[in-house]
Order: C-alpha cells, then structure tokens, then sequence
C-alpha cells in the first residue's frame, strides 16, 4: 500500500475511535466505504482505544506489524475441525475405487490386497459425476446452515445439529459397504442415501465452524506495543486472523492426511466397510469437545434475519439505477454518492422507512460484503483446477507404476505439502514481507493461487501425454491391464503445485470472507465463498464427457486454460480494490445486531410519527474537507461507490 494511503486511514481511524467504537459516527468523521474518503484530523494526538495505544499516522507507516496471541479456545475449534475433515476425506478418499473399480474376484469386501480394490465397478465417468455431485452437495447446503445460525440456532447449535446429520450419513455409508450389500444389488442405492444425508451436514458444519474459530479472537483493534529487545511494533488483529486460519488449514490437511492414507489401507487389506467406519468413530469425538469447551467459547448469539434488512436495503439502493442500456446502468451503480444517499442518516428519524432500523456503519459493512461476494465470484474456475485431485488425478494414477502403493494413496502429496508450507508461509515468508513492507494483500495472494493451479494443471497435461505415449494401450489406458512406463510418483509436481496454491486462494478466501461481512452475517458471506465449490462442480459436470479415455490430455488442458484466464480476470477485475484493503479493514464497526434492534428503534420510530414531531439531525461541524470542497453531509454529500 502507498504511504498516503496508509495515511489517510490513520485519520480515518482517529476520527472514528474520537467518536467511540460501536455508535454511528457523524458524516465528517467517518470512512465511507463507497468512496475510501477520508478527513484529515490531528496526527499529533495520541488516540487510544480499549486495546492500546492506536498507531499514529507515521507508526502506520514506519513500524512492523505482528500476529497478537492466539486464544487456546481457537486450538480446541481446529481440533474439532481436524476430526471433520478426517471423516471427510478418510471417506471420500475411496469413493472412486468404491464406484469405478469392480469386485474383486473372491473378495466380498472390495478388499484387493495384491490386486485393485473396487466394489461397484461403474466406471471412471460414474465415479467422477457421483464425486462431483458430491462436491457439489457439500457446498450448497453451506447456505442453509449459515442462515439458520445467523438468524435462529447460533454458529455453536447449529454445527452440533450439522454433526448428528452427517453421523447419520456415515452410518449409512457404512452399510452401504457390508458383505452382504455388495454382494447384492442394493450397494449403489445405500450409497447415495448416505452421500446425500452426510453433505446436509457437512455443509451445516463448513459455514459454522470457521467464523467460530475467528470469533475466539476479541482483540479486535490495532494496538502500538513495544517488544523485550524494545522494538515498537503494530498488534494487528488482521495479522492474527491470518494465522488463525492458517493453522486452521494446517488442522484440516492434518486430518485429511491421516483419513486418507489409513482409510486408504483399510479399504485395500479389510474392505470399504473398516473404511467408513473409522472415520465416523473419529468424528464422534467432535460434538464431545465442542461440549466440553462450550462455556469458554465466545459466542455470538443469532440476530433474528437480517436477510430482509439486506434484501430491502439493497432494493432501496437500486432504486433509478437500472437502465435498457447495460453500461448505463454500471454506471449507475458506480455514481457518486450509491450508499450514502441511502444511510439511516441522510433521513429524518420520522420519514424513515420502517424496515431502516440499522446504522450508517452496518450500511458500509453491507457494501464491503457485497464487494467480497463479488470477488468470490470468480474461485469456481479455481475450484474447478482444483476438483481434479480427488477424482480424474486418483484415475491417472491407476495407470502408471504403483511399485506396491495403492493409486488413492499419492494423492496425499497435497495434505504433506501444506503441512510443509503453513509453517514455512507463517514463520519466514509473510514476517519477513511485513517487515520489508511489502504488501502481500489478501487479493494478490488469491490471484496467484489461480496462477499456480493453471501450472497444476498443466503438469498434468503433460504427465497424460506421455501416458497415451509410452503406455501399451494407447490412449485407452483405463481400460488397459498393463501400466504406463511411468513412476506414479511423478505427480508430485501436480498435488503440490495444488498444495501450495490453497494457501494463497482457500485459506485467503476464509480470511477474506470473514473479515469483510458484517458481524450478523459471517456465516452467510462464508457460505458465499464455499458456494463457489458447487459452482464449480456444476460446471465440472460439463466436462464430464472430457473425463475419460482417450481425451483427457484435453480435459486438464481446458481446465488449465480456464484456471489461468480466471487469474487474469481476477486481477483485472479488482486490482482497484486492492488498493483499498487497509481502508475497508478500518471500517467502524456496526452496532446494528438485527432483531432486538428492530424492535427497539421501530418503537422510536412510531413514537416520533404518532406525535408528529420531525427532528432534524444535529448540526454538526463542518470537516476541513467540507470547508475545502463545499461538499455538505446530508443527501447532497456525494461519495464514490464502492
């Protein structure tokens, strides 16, 4: 970030913290998020906030930024997560043998030993759609989860109903599997009972638990402290979200590592049915830890909807904007003045609409998560590149020389490589970015995640290739006895380059959302940023005819096309934003909390309207910007969009 910038936020801030954290601060001395805008005030006071000594304009520039400490309760919360994602993955992990490979001859279980498990024997192009499917449930049902603990159960029951539901697909999965099932034909149908029921759950529990894990931080406002060696240093609460959802990362390829490579061996010596079943005993240590820590967790209690608030303000916000001309109407959404003319502020309190019951801040926290929804818009072509590893990539290895590994084994070189790089990313590279004051930004790290996905994708192509080249079959290697001249243990290069690029495009993404939604909606703009997963899916389903001999040199050339464009378009699209990161961190935080808000200042309303009594707001003293510029706070004070 330049050095103006930078600040012009540290005024921002001051004026802010002067007018007090959680009530709505006057037109001068607030930062719009439509436009950045800024007043100038005094940079030679000392502004302190609950937490400390807030930085001065010149510290925001000249002193190192550091991680504050992380509570122990987020540690329980990444425990819980890490038995998730080993039930998840340690299941998923066989899916495509359970679907595409047969029954072994003689075996009632699916169990190969020497040779390839299987169970269903449906083929590659069965196995991808019903694992897409899958990814695709996962990630939709997210939605409903979020919406129900922002609006009625709360984060905390809402991911203890989300874990009965998914144990209740496991089960079934586990039967799915029994002797005499797979010997039957009732495997297929079981199966996809128990898909369906485990991603209701699954996508209750993803929505929740990663804004309760952030949530246990209550640091929430930067603070100056001096170190033991006497270093003064900037305590930034983004900083330690950052760290929290790496170590959070970190948790969840924990999990997914070990799920993958026992169940992996389970599947291949005992049967699938010991496959799914360690996975769900694993999982039913969640709901016992959540419970335990229950009263040491900081928890915020559901707000009632405030999807209709959304919604109405939203719809207020258009109102003359839309035109038959479409570049018109951009332009109209990007006037001067789009969300400020639409603040509870610009209204007397009597002409209010009724549904208006937030305040100015929560209107600028609406726009800032609306910008992120935009920004998650494009991650299903990131997804897409990503999909690949637990489906066409665990096929691909079928096809080369295992040397006694299991095909659905390599693929845990992606959870190894992250479990390499979190530390490495948290201890070397971004302490010494900050130091050096280069702004890696949360945009600029999911950018280059596109990037590094693209070149996944285009090892694969390559690794394809040479399949179809060197292999005796040709190009219907599936469908061959005999393996590809060629060491399975080549994809490495393809599950760490995936590996690596979920650091930057995930593990930001979950930051991303978090720190940009409002408080009474971190769940939903959560769930919007793990809705991308479906879209992704759904979109996979497309190139499900790609998915099998002889085109899949074809299918990860498209998808590594697709992954690098995105990368492009993404930058294209938001590099504006990007220089406003700082700024929309900043932001005054809402004290709206829906329901009871709603109650409250409708009452106040009705009264001013029965006794017919129009107030004007107070008057308050003109900013130096508004004596330099003539611009007045009201409806004729004109802000950018954001």
């Amino acid at each position: 970030m330049q050095a103006g910038n930078v600040l012009e936020t540290a005024e921002i801030a001051k004026a802010e913290i002067g007018a007090g954290f959680g009530a709505t601060a006057t037109a001068d001395k607030r930062l719009s998020v439509a436009e950045g805008s800024y007043i100038p005030g005094d940079s030679s006071s000392e502004v302190s906030n609950e937490f400390g000594k807030f930085p001065s304009d010149e510290e925001l520039v000249t002193l190192r930024r550091v991680s504050g400490p992380i509570p122990w309760m987020a540690y329980s919360v990444c425990f819980v997560e890490l038995c998730e994602r080993f039930s998840y993955y340690g299941t998923t992990a066989v899916f495509t043998n359970f679907i595409q490979q047969p029954l072994p001859d003689g075996s009632s279980t699916g169990a190969g030993h020497a040779d390839q498990s299987g169970a269903l024997g449906m083929g590659q192009r069965a196995a991808f759609g019903l694992n897409t499917f899958n990814s695709f449930w996962s990630y939709i049902t997210p939605m409903a989860g979020a919406y129900l603990a922002d609006s009625y159960w709360g984060r905390y029951k809402t991911i203890q109903l989300a874990i009965i539901a998914a144990m209740v697909g496991h089960v079934i999965l586990i039967v799915s599997a029994l002797p005499p099932v797979l010997t039957g034909s009732g495997g297929i149908g079981a199966f996809c009972v128990g898909l369906v029921i485990m991603g209701v759950g699954t996508g209750g529990f993803k929505s929740n638990i990663s804004p309760l894990l952030a949530e246990q931080q209550t640091v929430t406002k930067m603070y100056v402290k001096t170190l033991a060696s006497g270093e003064h240093v900037i305590v930034d609460p983004i900083v330690t979200t950052s760290r929290m959802f790496l170590y959070y990362y970190a948790c969840i390829n924990i999990g997914s590592l070990v799920g993958q490579i026992g169940m992996v061996y389970a599947e291949k010596y005992v049967g699938f049915w010991l496959a799914y079943t360690l996975p769900t005993i694993m999982f039913a240590c969640a709901p016992f830890v959540l419970f335990v820590c229950k009263k040491h967790y900081h928890l915020y209690p559901p707000t009632g909807s405030v999807l209709a608030r959304f919604f109405q303000l939203w719809t207020f916000a258009q109102r003359g904007s839309w035109s038959i001309n479409p570049v018109k109407t951009i332009q109209n959404f990007r006037r001067p003045g789009y969300w400020e003319r639409v603040k509870p502020s610009q209204f007397d309190i009597a002409d209010r609409p009724k549904w208006m019951t937030f305040d100015d801040a929560w209107v600028d926290e609406v726009a800032r998560g609306l910008k992120a929804c935009t920004v998650f818009l494009w991650l299903p072509l990131y997804w897409l590149a990503y999909n690949q590893m637990t489906s066409n990539l665990t096929s691909q290895s079928a096809t080369m020389e295992l040397h006694g590994a299991p095909n659905d084994i390599i693929q845990n070189l992606n959870p190894i490589s992250l479990i390499i790089f979190i530390p490495i990313m948290d201890f070397f590279v971004y302490p010494a970015l900050r130091k050096y004051r280069i702004p890696f930004t949360p945009l600029k790290r999911m950018c280059l995640g596109f990037f590094l996905a693209s070149s996944a994708m285009i090892s694969a192509c390559v690794v394809q290739h040479y399949i179809y080249k060197l292999g005796p079959c040709g190009t219907h290697m599936n469908s061959c006895d005999d393996p590809a001249p060629i060491n399975v243990w080549v994809q490495t290069v393809p599950y760490v380059l995936i590996g690596f690029s979920e650091i930057m495009a995930s593990i930001t993404g979950l930051e991303y959302a978090f720190t940009k939604a409002p408080v009474n909606m971190r769940s939903l703009v959560m769930s919007v940023n793990l809705f991308m997963n479906a879209i992704s899916s759904a979109i996979a389903q497309a190139l499900v005819s790609l998915s099998d001999d002889p085109l899949l040199v074809v299918n990860y050339g498209v998808v590594a096309g697709l992954a690098f464009a995105g990368g492009v378009g993404f930058w294209l699209a938001h590099r504006k934003l990007d220089q406003r990161e700082e700024q929309l961190n900043m932001l005054q935080e809402s004290s709206y909390r829906g329901r009871h808000a709603d109650e409250e200042i409708a009452r106040e309303v009705e009264q001013a309207r029965r006794a017919s009594v129009v107030t004007p707001p107070p008057q308050a003293e003109k900013s130096e910007l508004e004596k330099d510029t003539g611009v007045t706070s009201g409806a004729e004070k004109k802000e950018a969009t954001i």
